[in-house]
Formats: C-alpha cells, structure tokens, sequence
C-alpha cells in the first residue's frame, strides 16, 4: 500500500514574508549597491545565503548602522522601532521598508494608545525582533508576558488602564490563556487580538493534520518562532514529530513504519525546500 502524505496548503511564505523577500530582491536587480538588511530579512539560512551571494549584507546592530555612510538599508517583515527610521534618515542612507503590513498596525495601535496614556502590555517573546520593534513605537516602558507565570504576578503601573495586543505569531491558544489570565485581576483592559490569521489558519492546520497522522514533520528555521510553535502544537497531537530545516536534516531521520505522513512549514520556509521535502518522503521513505 503507498503512504500518504498530506501536505498543509498554508506551509511556506506567508503574504508579509513573500513581499519583504520579493523587495530585496528586487534591489538586486536594480543593481542597487550596497544593499543592506536591518537583520536576517527572514528567520531562513537559504534565503539569506541565497541574498548575501547576491551581494547583500545584514545589518545586526544599531552601532553597525551608526558606522555606514552610504547604501540602502531595507527593514524586514518583523519591523523596527522608531528610533531606527530616524537615524537612517539621518545617515543619509536609503530606506526600503519592508515590514508586514500586519506588523505595521502593530506600531500604529501602540504609538496611539501609549500617548493617550495606556500601559502596553505585549503577549510574546521579549527577544523577538518583531517584540522588539513594537516596544520601540511605544510612550514609556511596555511589558511583555510569555508565560503563566509573568501573566500572574503582571501587576500595572498604579492608576494605568492597559492596552493588550499580541506579536503577529505567537500561538493562539496560548494567548487566549495569557489575557483571561490578566483580565480577571480585573484591571481596566483593552485587548486587541493581533496575532496574523494566516498564522492562526496555519496552526488549525497544522493542528488538524497532526491529529490524523502517524508522523508529522515540520519544515522552518531553527530561529523561526512561528515554526517553533507549529512544532509544539503538532507534536501534542502527534509524538511522531520532527523538526527540519532543509531535506539535509531528514535524510537521517529513521521514521517508524507508517501509512500517513504529514508536513507543514512556517512562514519563513520557501517552497522549494518544502517541495524536497514532500518529494524525498513520497519517494523514499
């Protein structure tokens, strides 16, 4: 009997990924140069070789920004704060901003919200470049809550009503949690659910497949946290779950006899690798 494989139709390059990706590109053709990125333009080893054979170099800090006289710095899909708009502008330099429109409303409800006087709170990971650049558009200190724990002892600025909202990514489930949490302090809270439905669609799909599988592998970056939660979510429905960047890391892999297989991909993923992936499987295996 052939195996089955069942392939997510949301794995790969989600909308924001595909367009900040396409843009680099696109300077490359122009023959633009030099052609920076504020940071890996995506959570994904492949691309950003694939860019920097292209003559694209990354940008990691605001001190190597500080040091460039000329070029074209393009901002990635997770989106910076406002200071880092600022000193490109007043470098001189050119400015491609490639951050997910989904992102971008991000800043705007902070920037708006913390001048009229409300705490941000951000449900996500306080590392993330994209937790990062929303911190930087808001009015005083935002507090950013990843766990249960930090959820129980949050206690606001005295006298502050919140504004809650979520890094685009973070898992849904999770969230929802993480708010009923704060919201039965009873503080004075907005909340604004701002986790991308394409990553909500993702992660009911992922979820779905999981379930009706016998092994499930999961395609992204090891840096991509939208992958990372894909593969917590599949792996609580299906033990049989593994990790990969690329087919290189499932070639040695020795899957346990099975009849169905699925695979899903974070956002950060190209659809070749994925399409390996699927070829490898259907084939070999």
């Amino acid at each position: 009997m052939n195996m089955e494989v069942i392939v997510a139709k949301t794995a790969g390059f989600c909308f924001g990924v595909h367009r900040a990706v396409n843009k680099v590109y696109e300077q490359t053709e122009k023959g633009a140069a030099p052609i920076y990125t504020y940071g890996p333009i995506i959570h994904n080893e492949e691309v950003v070789k694939d860019l920097e054979a292209r003559g694209v170099r990354v940008i990691g800090t605001r001190g190597e920004l500080e040091q460039l006289i000329c070029g074209t710095i393009v901002i990635r899909s997770h989106g910076v704060g406002r200071d880092i708009y600022s000193l490109i502008r007043e470098r001189g330099l050119g400015l491609v901003d490639a951050t997910c429109p989904y992102v971008k409303k991000i800043h705007r409800i902070v920037e708006r919200e913390s001048a009229e006087g409300r705490q941000i709170v951000i449900i996500g990971s306080d590392s993330h470049p994209e937790v990062e650049g929303i911190k930087g558009w808001c009015t005083g200190q935002a507090t950013v809550i990843a766990t249960e724990e930090e959820a129980e002892a949050f206690i606001p600025k005295e006298g502050k009503k919140l504004c809650v909202v979520s890094q685009t990514t973070f898992n849904n489930n999770k969230f929802k949690n993480l708010v009923e949490i704060i919201s039965k302090k009873g503080y004075d809270s907005t909340v604004i659910n701002t986790i991308c439905n394409a990553t909500e669609e993702r992660q009911r799909e992922a979820a779905e497949i999981a379930k009706q599988v016998d092994a499930m592998i999961v395609i992204g970056g090891r840096h991509s946290s939208n992958t990372q939660k894909l593969f917590e979510i599949c792996k609580k429905e299906c033990e049989n779950t593994y990790y990969v960047q690329t087919l290189v890391d499932l070639e040695p892999i020795l899957l346990p006899p099975v009849d169905c297989v699925g695979i899903t991909a974070g956002a950060s993923t190209p659809n070749h690798i994925i399409k390996e992936v699927y070829t490898y499987v259907r084939n070999e295996l």
